[in-house]
Protein backbone atom coordinates (compact mmCIF):
# COMPACT_ATOMS: atom_id res chain seq x y z
CA UNK A 1 0.00 0.00 0.00
CA UNK A 2 1.31 3.50 -1.03
CA UNK A 3 2.81 5.32 2.08
CA UNK A 4 3.94 8.36 -0.01
CA UNK A 5 2.17 9.56 -3.28
CA UNK A 6 3.89 12.60 -5.09
CA UNK A 7 2.14 14.07 -8.29
CA UNK A 8 3.62 16.62 -10.83
CA UNK A 9 5.36 18.38 -7.71
CA UNK A 10 7.52 21.12 -8.39
CA UNK A 11 9.62 22.64 -5.75
CA UNK A 12 11.70 25.93 -5.41
CA UNK A 13 12.76 29.11 -3.14
CA UNK A 14 11.74 32.56 -4.11
CA UNK A 15 9.88 31.72 -6.84
CA UNK A 16 12.50 29.95 -8.94
CA UNK A 17 12.18 25.96 -9.72
CA UNK A 18 15.18 23.46 -8.74
CA UNK A 19 12.54 20.08 -9.56
CA UNK A 20 10.01 19.97 -11.85
CA UNK A 21 7.24 17.47 -12.36
CA UNK A 22 8.16 15.30 -9.97
CA UNK A 23 6.12 11.79 -9.62
CA UNK A 24 6.47 8.85 -7.42
CA UNK A 25 5.01 6.07 -5.02
CA UNK A 26 6.50 4.74 -1.93
CA UNK A 27 5.01 1.39 -0.72
CA UNK A 28 5.32 0.21 2.34
CA UNK A 29 8.19 -1.88 3.18
CA UNK A 30 10.66 -0.30 -0.24
CA UNK A 31 13.60 1.03 0.17
CA UNK A 32 14.06 4.21 -1.98
CA UNK A 33 17.54 5.86 -2.23
CA UNK A 34 17.30 9.32 -3.76
CA UNK A 35 20.41 10.28 -6.38
CA UNK A 36 21.24 13.45 -8.34
CA UNK A 37 23.71 15.72 -8.93
CA UNK A 38 24.53 18.18 -5.69
CA UNK A 39 21.77 21.25 -5.99
CA UNK A 40 19.06 19.02 -7.73
CA UNK A 41 16.83 19.52 -4.82
CA UNK A 42 17.40 15.85 -2.78
CA UNK A 43 17.14 17.87 0.18
CA UNK A 44 14.65 20.08 -0.41
CA UNK A 45 12.14 17.29 -1.81
CA UNK A 46 12.99 15.45 2.11
CA UNK A 47 11.80 18.78 3.55
CA UNK A 48 8.67 19.32 1.47
CA UNK A 49 7.81 15.43 2.62
CA UNK A 50 8.44 16.58 6.07
CA UNK A 51 5.86 19.66 6.09
CA UNK A 52 9.59 22.07 6.36
CA UNK A 53 9.20 23.74 2.57
CA UNK A 54 6.26 24.08 0.65
CA UNK A 55 5.93 23.10 -3.11
CA UNK A 56 5.15 25.95 -5.57
CA UNK A 57 3.29 23.32 -7.13
CA UNK A 58 1.81 19.72 -6.83
CA UNK A 59 0.59 17.73 -4.12
CA UNK A 60 2.18 14.85 -1.48
CA UNK A 61 -0.54 12.21 -0.79
CA UNK A 62 0.23 10.29 2.56
CA UNK A 63 -1.56 6.53 3.09
CA UNK A 64 -1.59 3.39 4.74
CA UNK A 65 -2.65 5.49 8.33
CA UNK A 66 1.10 7.24 7.90
CA UNK A 67 0.79 10.82 9.29
CA UNK A 68 3.45 13.15 8.60
CA UNK A 69 4.46 13.84 12.45
CA UNK A 70 4.71 9.99 12.24
CA UNK A 71 7.92 9.99 9.60
CA UNK A 72 11.30 9.31 11.37
CA UNK A 73 13.93 11.50 10.31
CA UNK A 74 17.55 11.51 10.93
CA UNK A 75 19.09 15.03 8.79
CA UNK A 76 22.33 15.52 8.00
CA UNK A 77 24.79 17.06 10.88
CA UNK A 78 26.37 20.25 11.35
CA UNK A 79 29.28 20.98 13.19
CA UNK A 80 27.42 22.85 15.78
CA UNK A 81 24.68 19.53 16.45
CA UNK A 82 27.95 17.15 16.58
CA UNK A 83 28.68 19.60 19.92
CA UNK A 84 25.47 18.90 20.99
CA UNK A 85 25.58 18.99 25.47
CA UNK A 86 23.02 16.35 26.50
CA UNK A 87 23.05 12.86 27.34
CA UNK A 88 22.23 10.45 24.61
CA UNK A 89 18.66 9.46 26.57
CA UNK A 90 17.62 13.14 26.41
CA UNK A 91 17.99 13.31 22.62
CA UNK A 92 16.47 9.82 22.05
CA UNK A 93 13.65 10.52 24.07
CA UNK A 94 13.22 13.52 21.71
CA UNK A 95 12.32 11.59 19.25
CA UNK A 96 9.13 11.04 20.98
CA UNK A 97 7.88 14.50 21.36
CA UNK A 98 5.37 14.19 18.71
CA UNK A 99 3.83 11.42 20.88
CA UNK A 100 3.04 13.79 23.79
CA UNK A 101 0.74 16.32 21.93
CA UNK A 102 0.29 19.19 24.78
CA UNK A 103 1.60 16.76 27.40
CA UNK A 104 4.86 18.25 29.08
CA UNK A 105 6.61 15.16 29.81
CA UNK A 106 7.46 11.55 28.42
CA UNK A 107 5.33 8.52 29.90
CA UNK A 108 6.50 5.33 30.81
CA UNK A 109 5.93 3.81 27.60
CA UNK A 110 7.69 6.68 25.83
CA UNK A 111 10.89 6.42 28.18
CA UNK A 112 10.24 2.24 27.53
CA UNK A 113 10.52 3.03 23.29
CA UNK A 114 13.89 5.09 23.86
CA UNK A 115 15.62 2.76 26.33
CA UNK A 116 14.57 -0.44 23.66
CA UNK A 117 15.48 1.80 20.88
CA UNK A 118 19.05 2.62 22.46
CA UNK A 119 19.28 -1.49 22.74
CA UNK A 120 18.41 -1.89 18.88
CA UNK A 121 21.22 0.28 18.07
CA UNK A 122 23.92 -0.98 20.27
CA UNK A 123 24.00 1.36 22.71
CA UNK A 124 23.08 0.12 26.25
CA UNK A 125 25.40 1.79 28.99
CA UNK A 126 25.58 4.70 26.96
CA UNK A 127 22.08 6.10 28.24
CA UNK A 128 23.98 9.12 30.31
CA UNK A 129 26.75 9.65 27.90
CA UNK A 130 26.97 13.17 27.10
CA UNK A 131 26.75 13.10 23.05
CA UNK A 132 29.08 15.29 21.94
CA UNK A 133 31.68 12.41 23.56
CA UNK A 134 30.41 10.27 21.57
CA UNK A 135 32.35 8.55 18.21
CA UNK A 136 30.59 9.94 14.83
CA UNK A 137 29.09 6.58 14.29
CA UNK A 138 28.04 6.37 17.47
CA UNK A 139 26.57 9.51 17.31
CA UNK A 140 24.48 8.22 13.99
CA UNK A 141 23.02 5.94 15.93
CA UNK A 142 21.76 8.09 18.74
CA UNK A 143 20.09 9.84 16.02
CA UNK A 144 18.49 6.64 14.49
CA UNK A 145 17.51 5.53 17.92
CA UNK A 146 15.92 9.21 17.63
CA UNK A 147 14.39 8.76 14.64
CA UNK A 148 12.94 5.48 15.31
CA UNK A 149 11.27 6.68 18.42
CA UNK A 150 8.66 9.15 15.97
CA UNK A 151 7.89 6.13 13.56
CA UNK A 152 7.11 2.60 13.24
CA UNK A 153 6.65 2.82 9.41
CA UNK A 154 8.83 5.13 7.61
CA UNK A 155 12.80 6.53 7.83
CA UNK A 156 13.75 9.43 5.73
CA UNK A 157 17.53 10.05 5.68
CA UNK A 158 19.82 12.29 4.55
CA UNK A 159 23.65 10.68 3.87
CA UNK A 160 23.27 8.57 6.87
CA UNK A 161 26.61 8.05 6.33
CA UNK A 162 28.67 11.12 5.79
CA UNK A 163 31.50 11.65 7.33
CA UNK A 164 32.28 7.81 8.51
CA UNK A 165 35.14 5.61 8.26
CA UNK A 166 34.50 2.72 5.71
CA UNK A 167 34.02 0.46 8.57
CA UNK A 168 31.64 2.56 10.53
CA UNK A 169 30.22 2.89 7.44
CA UNK A 170 29.06 -0.93 6.60
CA UNK A 171 27.76 -1.26 9.85
CA UNK A 172 25.23 1.65 9.35
CA UNK A 173 24.13 0.55 6.08
CA UNK A 174 23.52 -3.01 8.03
CA UNK A 175 21.43 -1.65 10.69
CA UNK A 176 19.55 0.20 8.11
CA UNK A 177 19.18 -2.92 5.92
CA UNK A 178 18.02 -5.05 9.13
CA UNK A 179 15.28 -2.11 10.25
CA UNK A 180 13.81 -2.33 6.48
CA UNK A 181 14.00 -6.27 5.86
CA UNK A 182 13.46 -7.60 9.34
CA UNK A 183 11.23 -4.68 11.16
CA UNK A 184 9.77 -3.76 8.05
CA UNK A 185 10.51 0.06 8.17
CA UNK A 186 9.83 2.07 5.23
CA UNK A 187 13.13 3.53 3.95
CA UNK A 188 13.69 6.38 1.83
CA UNK A 189 17.33 7.22 1.75
CA UNK A 190 19.45 10.18 0.21
CA UNK A 191 22.83 8.74 -1.24
CA UNK A 192 26.07 9.42 -2.83
CA UNK A 193 27.06 6.11 -2.43
CA UNK A 194 25.94 4.58 -5.68
CA UNK A 195 27.48 1.09 -4.74
CA UNK A 196 25.76 0.96 -1.53
CA UNK A 197 22.44 2.41 -3.17
CA UNK A 198 22.64 -0.37 -5.93
CA UNK A 199 23.16 -3.31 -2.98
CA UNK A 200 20.53 -2.05 -0.60
CA UNK A 201 17.46 -0.24 -2.37
CA UNK A 202 14.74 -2.31 -4.21
CA UNK A 203 14.36 1.49 -5.67
CA UNK A 204 15.85 4.40 -7.19
CA UNK A 205 14.54 7.88 -7.61
CA UNK A 206 17.16 10.19 -9.94
CA UNK A 207 16.13 13.36 -9.45
CA UNK A 208 17.97 16.77 -11.68
CA UNK A 209 18.23 17.52 -15.37
CA UNK A 210 17.32 13.50 -16.01
CA UNK A 211 14.63 12.47 -13.91
CA UNK A 212 13.75 8.38 -13.18
CA UNK A 213 11.84 6.42 -10.71
CA UNK A 214 11.70 2.42 -10.92
CA UNK A 215 12.88 -0.25 -9.43
CA UNK A 216 16.62 -1.15 -9.08
CA UNK A 217 16.77 -3.38 -11.94
CA UNK A 218 15.06 -0.85 -14.25
CA UNK A 219 17.03 1.97 -13.27
CA UNK A 220 20.37 -0.07 -14.76
CA UNK A 221 18.54 -0.59 -17.70
CA UNK A 222 17.91 2.74 -18.52
CA UNK A 223 20.15 5.53 -20.13
CA UNK A 224 20.17 7.69 -16.79
CA UNK A 225 21.16 4.62 -14.81
CA UNK A 226 23.69 3.49 -17.48
CA UNK A 227 24.95 7.11 -17.24
CA UNK A 228 24.98 7.34 -13.64
CA UNK A 229 26.67 4.14 -12.67
CA UNK A 230 29.24 5.15 -15.19
CA UNK A 231 30.06 8.54 -13.71
CA UNK A 232 29.60 7.78 -10.12
CA UNK A 233 30.43 3.83 -9.74
CA UNK A 234 28.31 1.22 -8.35
CA UNK A 235 28.36 -2.17 -8.35
CA UNK A 236 26.02 -3.75 -11.77
CA UNK A 237 25.88 -6.91 -10.35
Amino acid sequence: MAQITCENLILGYDGKEILRNLNFTVNAGDYLCIVGENGSGKTTLMKALLGLHTPMQGEITFGDGLKRNEIGYLPQQTLVQRDFPASVEEIVLSGCQGRCGLRPFYNKAEKRLAAENIDKMGLKGFEKRCYRELSGGQQQRVLLARALCATQKLLLLDEPVSGLDPHVTTEMYALINHLNKMDGITVMMISHDMEAALRYATHILHIGKRMFYGTRDEFLRSEVGKYFTLMYGGDKA
